[in-house]
């Protein structure tokens, strides 16, 4: 839109500039090429008033007047006799007397101006004028004719300044109008830009931002209206994050102590068929406590709103691999760290994020994969701007339309995480890497499984993590 108010007020200007303009330099032009044209038949007629006189004296004076001319201007003087063959002294016969010129002038006493060209001008002016004898007062014959030979060099010098000069201050008037144009652009545009950013943000789930009241009434009246409306979306957003958090948290106090309550049963009861039915029911306690916790790790992301902080991201790995290690110990399971990335990798990450987004991604495949099998972790370097966390198992892997899928709330695949997740381990992972301007994407793992892949943001100049950060294995779903 900048360009084009740029455009449009350029040509503006270029317009206005050709209607004040070229009408000035053709007018310059046509009075120039007029005032050589009397100035030339002004001598011409003057050189044939002294040849009519002809007496000596007038024929002297007009040898030194055809003499001065020829020196002081680009002109030169030739004078042929009424036949049109002879010379006329004191000047000599021309060259060519034989041209229409001078049979005009000869046979019809008419004036003939010649520039040489359709245009504006040839390379000379020539003017030619009868000559006629006199007594007293009253003109009797013909007598010769005088031409003049003006070469317009100059003129065209003196043309090529007058439309140089207006071409030259017309682009120097284009390019201030160009910068005029392109401030006032930015400046009428600058409220446009600013709801622009505040889409964007808006987009991008920053509900707080807003944008300033500015410019025209039109924009202002705008502003008015989305800020209103994304404080009030803010508000029922806010709301209901409030409500999910509260909900989650007040249900794990009940939860746990029905979970009590069930191990208790279980301890006290003897009957077999009782206590499948309180392992079950216990089950599905434990399931419900995972699904709380997804529900109140979800609104917490959600409601994100520390900043990504750089982190050594290799390190991380080797933290978070240690912490799961025994678990996998336990099934036979070995964890394999691999890829060619260094501690040179930075990532951008809020605090806590990465730890839940790789538990959660280990949790799955570890649940899934079978015992004595393998889980690969793979850090590799995706690009000048990017990190690339790969997680690949031995499990039953997923199919195309369960890959479509798997990030959805509360969708549970078919395999051994459907039955007992929650449905939110990969959505919480998907939301927390997107927060941080990652990318996280599900694939086939080469032999079978499935593979997690993450991209994350990189600083190349980041402070380094200060220490591991230690804890307990968070649960996927």
């Amino acid at each position: 839109m900048i360009k084009r108010l740029i455009v449009s007020y350029v040509a503006l200007v270029a317009v206005a500039l050709a209607a004040f303009t070229v009408p000035v330099a053709f007018t310059l032009t046509a009075q120039l090429r007029g005032d050589t044209e009397e100035s030339v038949r002004r001598e011409a007629t003057t050189m044939a008033l002294l040849l009519g006189e002809g007496d000596a004296p007038a024929r002297q004076a007009l040898a030194r007047m055809a003499g001065a001319y020829g020196d002081e201007t680009p002109g030169t003087v030739e004078v042929v006799a009424a036949d049109g063959r002879s010379a006329m002294p004191p000047l000599p016969l021309p060259a060519h007397p034989d041209d229409p010129a001078f049979d005009s002038a000869l046979a019809r006493g008419r004036t003939t101006v010649d520039w040489g060209s359709r245009l504006v001008w040839g390379p000379e002016l020539v003017v030619t004028v009868p000559v006629y004898a006199r007594n007293g007062a009253v003109e009797e014959r013909i007598v010769g004719a005088v031409r003049v030979r003006y070469e317009t060099a100059d003129l065209t010098d003196r043309l090529w300044r007058i439309w140089g000069f207006r071409a030259i201050l017309a682009v120097g008037v284009l390019a201030v109008a160009a910068g005029l144009g392109a401030i006032v652009a930015r400046l009428l545009t600058k409220p446009l830009r600013q709801l622009n950013d505040m889409a964007s943000r808006f987009g991008d789930g920053d509900l707080t931002a807003r944008s300033p009241v500015t410019g025209p009434q039109e924009t202002r009246t705008l502003a008015r209206t989305l800020n209103q409306g994304a404080e009030r979306l803010d508000t029922l957003v806010a709301s209901q994050r409030i409500f999910v958090a509260d909900a989650s948290h007040q249900l794990r106090t009940p939860l746990t102590a029905l979970r009590l309550s069930l191990d208790n049963i279980a301890d006290g009861v003897d009957d077999e068929f009782v206590r499948e039915d309180v392992d079950q029911a216990t089950a599905e306690v434990v399931r419900m406590s995972r699904l709380v916790n997804g529900l109140l790790v979800l609104a917490r992301a959600e409601a994100k709103v520390s900043a990504p902080e750089p982190l050594a991201l290799r390190e991380l790995v080797e933290e978070r691999l240690n912490v799961w290690r025994p678990a996998a110990d336990e099934r036979g399971v070995t964890l394999v760290l691999a890829g060619d990335a260094d501690d040179r990798p930075r990532v951008l990450a809020g605090p806590g994020s990465l730890d839940q987004v790789l538990d959660n991604v280990l949790s799955n495949a570890l649940e899934v994969s079978p015992d004595r099998g393998t889980i690969t972790v793979r850090v590799e370097a995706g690009g000048p701007e990017e990190a690339v966390v790969e997680v690949l198992d031995q499990g039953p892997g997923m199919s195309a339309a369960e890959q479509a899928r798997a990030f959805d709330r509360f969708w549970r695949g078919q395999g051994l995480t459907g039955r007992t997740g929650s449905g939110l381990g990969l959505a919480i992972v998907k939301q927390l890497v997107t927060d941080d301007g990652g990318r996280v994407a599900l694939r086939d793992a080469p032999g079978g499984g499935l593979c997690v892949r993450i991209g994350l943001r990189t600083e190349a100049d980041a402070p380094r993590r200060v220490s591991p950060r230690q804890g307990a294995p968070r649960s996927g779903g």
